[in-house]
């Protein structure tokens, strides 16, 4: 029976983030990573909005040419590898907030949770990879990293080209499962993802809080090479935070459970002071100095700092413009999300 696309909008609109609208596709991989990441962290939700005709199509025809089976290796796509890096350190993040008591953790539970991430994003549409061989490199590179916050980003990325190498084209079913079974799989999938995250968010806050701070703490600081890149997490990190201040006049919690959330939020704007004051220091500038001020001392530092001016001191002259640069990028990044 052929899918309706009006029905599919409305999905889209009543459940969107739960991935609804995925479910009466029959895309229950993508479903779930909806349901898991709130709608691909908001922003797959509504690229689905242009997406959503091109997927009701497939359906259609696919259901008309059930046995077509497409051959070769499916085109790489940077999107796809995004999304799977992503998902990967965001499973990472939610398995150390509900299950990092565990002795077994970082040998076990951080790789298994990355590269199940990984492989899920990999299953979405009509693509799929080898969940073994994913798996493998996780748990390869997890122990080089052993405990260390920030082991979660190159568990993923290795996880995530492991599985861009062994993707493929998924198998079409003749026979279509019910939708009972169907809900049946991706809601215990779901509590298991969920279950230990909500049973330490909520008995277990302080230490929770603590934990995340510390993780966002460990990926900031090793962003601050890339100050674009940095400044962009940032910024969506306090973005649910601000639209709350918007709407509440002042983004004040006042009940104690929030209070111990919005300890997160504050420690994300204490790194950006901090990045400030030191960017601030190596152009030798002060804090309330303006964007002419700011632009004005990092010309003069770079002509001076030049490394085809200091040929007799190369090494601390690059090392000099490098700090420079990276210094006039915060604080230009910084100043245009506060004027935001």
């Amino acid at each position: 029976m052929g899918k309706s696309l009006l029905a599919t909008y409305g999905l889209w609109a009543l459940g969107g983030p739960l991935g609804l609208y995925h479910i009466y596709l029959e895309r229950d991989s993508h479903a779930l990573l909806w349901m898991l990441t709130l709608g691909g962290f908001g922003m797959g939700w509504v690229w689905d909005f242009w997406k959503i005709p091109g997927h009701v199509y497939k359906y259609n025809r696919q259901e008309k040419k059930n046995s077509e089976v497409k051959e070769g290796e499916p085109p790489s796509s940077t999107i796809r590898f995004i999304g799977q890096v992503a998902t990967g350190v965001y499973f990472g993040i939610v398995s150390a907030i509900g299950l990092s008591f565990l002795s077994s953790f970082y040998m076990v539970v951080l790789p298994l949770a990355v590269g199940l991430g990984v492989h899920l994003v990999a299953t979405v549409g009509e693509q799929t990879s080898d969940l073994k061989n994913t798996l493998i490199a996780a748990f390869l590179t997890s122990p080089i990293f052993y405990g260390r916050a920030v082991s979660i980003f190159p568990i993923s990325l290795t996880a995530t080209i492991t599985s861009q190498q062994h993707r493929r084209y998924r198998l079409h079913q003749q026979k279509q499962e019910k939708l009972s079974l169907r809900l049946y799989r991706i809601g215990l999938v779901y509590l298991a993802f969920t279950g230990p995250l909500a049973y330490s968010a909520l008995l277990n806050t302080s230490r929770t809080v603590s934990y995340v701070a510390g993780s966002i703490g460990s990926m900031l600081e090793w962003l601050s090479i890339f100050p674009s890149v940095s400044a962009l997490v940032e910024r969506l990190l306090l973005l649910p935070y601000r639209v709350w201040a918007m709407f509440s006049g002042g983004g004040v919690f006042r009940d104690q459970y929030f209070k111990e959330w919005e300890k997160i939020y504050e420690f994300v704007a204490t790194f950006q002071n901090e990045k400030e004051e030191l960017a601030c220091k190596v152009l030798g500038i002060d804090s309330k100095s303006t964007m002419d001020d700011i632009t004005r001392k990092y010309r003069e530092l770079v002509k001076i700092w030049h490394p085809d001016h200091n040929r007799h001191r190369l090494e601390e002259a690059q090392e000099s413009f490098l700090e420079i640069q990276a210094a006039y990028e915060t604080l230009v990044h910084l100043r245009r999300s506060k004027a935001l």
